[in-house]
């Protein structure tokens, strides 16, 4: 019957854990010194051989071999333990058997001695799923266990743990596994399955399998059972990625301010099954290759990708500056987190490609960084706290009155027909001092407005008596102002002192020329 990979190749002895040197040398001084705890912790991330290390550490405990090295692997308790059917290791998911009454029925059978072996060994997985009665009834027994008992505990989140348990156990942190390590068991074990694959394949398997062991091997178990021979391009398909060469397109066209070309170029990798949140992610991966390669003389040790790539990426990097690297990661992440919790993350990242390749981006941005700081003074007109106090009508004076001041000497002579002097009517201004550029820049900085729209780039065309007109370069950006007409209308009337309709003006001949 057919094993998956990550199971036909579980390490059965010390020899074959990877990457885990500092678990492995104080195991093995344990086992030859006969100085073995009661209770272990073992933490890390998922697939760097947390379970596999508590099954090599009970077939030490119980090896049968008269000398030499523990576990031997060969003996009759070994290849039970490998097998499973063990009688004295006893396997318990605490994700399913969280409960007080699961742990009393333990604290019942720790009472009995092992049945074959000289320990018997509880390994507790997921232990952080126990509950909290739970972890409470298990406190004494995991304190202060009969003597043949040893209990280990394996958690891929040690932190959600209660400190009396934590502080029963000695603790051993299990590492993330390098991608050389990974890349060098991959080889050994396509050469023993006779599998042909590609160097460039199997480097792109092990760096997506994010140091861990067991999900880069079903990742190359799918692999080999798509097709006979492992190319990077089949991984690609499996993983939804694109290749090195989209994103070097797609970051030309965003330098040489192609909105259109590079929504198509999107929409094309979208057609063609690729996971637009993976796209992103991949994408700003591309741009921290730009910053390796703009700043390390030997990019090919740090970078997996082929030595022509490499030069397209050297090529690229002298066209772009570092705080366009830094503008664009910074932008994708955003978009990112909210293309998270969005109903169409699709929206979000075409919204940040349009952003990005917009000719005006480079300048909006820092207007953006400067509302970042909260102690900018802003030197606007200021905000109105109320409204404003009714005018009262105040009756004429006689025109004697109004004109009444020191008494008049005898060589002055008396004015004839006073007139109460009108003031002359002054014309509005609608924007104070400011220009309609710098009206709009101080609207785009208000909290009210959303970051989308404060960095889409769109420009105050014309403000009037009655509606303010805001020049937009494509339908997506117009959607975006239509969502926050409200704000918008609100923000300007604080400003300006008259409230005035929003009048959207769509300017996207270059866009449409673009698609034609």
């Amino acid at each position: 019957m057919y094993q998956a990979l990550y199971r036909s190749y579980r390490p059965e002895t010390f020899q074959g854990l990877l990457g885990q040197d500092h678990i492995v040398r104080v195991l093995k001084n344990q086992l030859d010194a006969g100085t073995t705890g009661h209770a272990y912790l073992f933490s890390g991330t998922r697939g760097t051989g947390k379970t596999s290390t508590a099954r090599i550490l009970a077939k030490g405990l119980n090896c049968l071999a008269p000398q030499g090295e523990r576990p031997c692997g060969e003996c009759a308790v070994c290849r039970e333990i490998a097998a499973g059917v063990f009688v004295d290791v006893i396997e318990i998911d605490a994700a399913s058997n969280n409960g007080v009454e699961n742990i009393r029925e333990l604290r019942e059978s720790v009472n009995y001695p092992p049945a074959v072996g000289r320990k018997k060994i509880y390994v507790i997985d997921e232990a952080h799923m126990l509950s909290q009665a739970a972890a409470n009834a298990l406190l004494k027994t995991l304190e202060e266990p009969p003597a043949n008992i040893v209990f280990i505990l394996a958690t891929t989140e040690p932190q959600k743990l209660p400190s009396t348990i934590l502080s029963r156990c000695l603790r051993l942190d299990f590492h993330r596994v390098s991608e050389k390590v990974i890349l060098e068991r991959f080889i050994e074990i396509c050469d023993e399955l006779g599998v042909e694959a590609e160097p460039d394949a199997l480097a792109l398997i092990a760096s997506n399998a994010d140091g861990s062991v067991r999900d880069g091997l079903s990742l190359l178990d799918r692999c080999i059972a798509g097709a006979g021979v492992v190319t990077r391009e089949r991984v690609l398909e499996f993983l939804g990625m694109c290749g090195q060469e989209v994103f070097l397109d797609l970051t030309g066209m965003v330098l040489d301010h192609q909105v259109g070309e590079a929504l198509l170029l999107l929409d094309g990798a979208l057609a063609q099954g690729k996971d637009v949140n993976q796209f992103a992610r991949d994408w700003v991966e591309h741009f921290r290759h730009l910053l390796v390669v703009k700043y390390v003389s030997n990019p090919q040790a740090m970078l997996n990708m082929s030595l022509e790539n490499i030069k397209r990426l050297q090529q690229q990097a002298e066209r772009i500056t570092l705080d366009k690297i830094k503008d664009s990661i910074i932008e994708l992440s955003e978009a990112l987190s909210e293309a998270k919790w969005s109903t169409r993350p699709r929206v979000i990242v075409e919204l940040a490609i349009v952003r990005l390749a917009s000719a005006g981006y480079a300048q909006v941005r820092p207007v953006l960084q400067e509302t970042e700081k909260p102690d900018m003074p802003v030197a606007v007109r200021p905000k109105p706290t109320g409204p404003a106090a009714p005018v009262r009508d105040v009756p004429q004076a006689e025109p004697e009155a109004l004109i009444a001041g020191p008494p008049q000497s005898e060589s002055m002579e008396p004015i004839a027909n006073p007139q109460r002097i009108e003031p002359e009517p002054q014309p509005v201004a609608h924007t104070g001092e400011l220009s309609c550029e710098e009206l709009w820049n101080r609207v785009m900085q208000d909290e009210r407005i959303s970051k989308m729209a404060r960095t889409c780039g769109s420009v105050l065309a014309e403000i009037t008596d009655h509606l303010f007109t805001v020049e937009v370069s494509n339908s997506i950006q117009e959607e975006q102002f239509k969502k926050e007409e409200k704000q918008l209308v609100e923000v300007v009337e604080e400003y300006t002192g008259r409230k005035r309709r929003l009048q959207l003006l769509l300017n996207d001949a270059e866009t449409q020329e673009s698609f034609l």
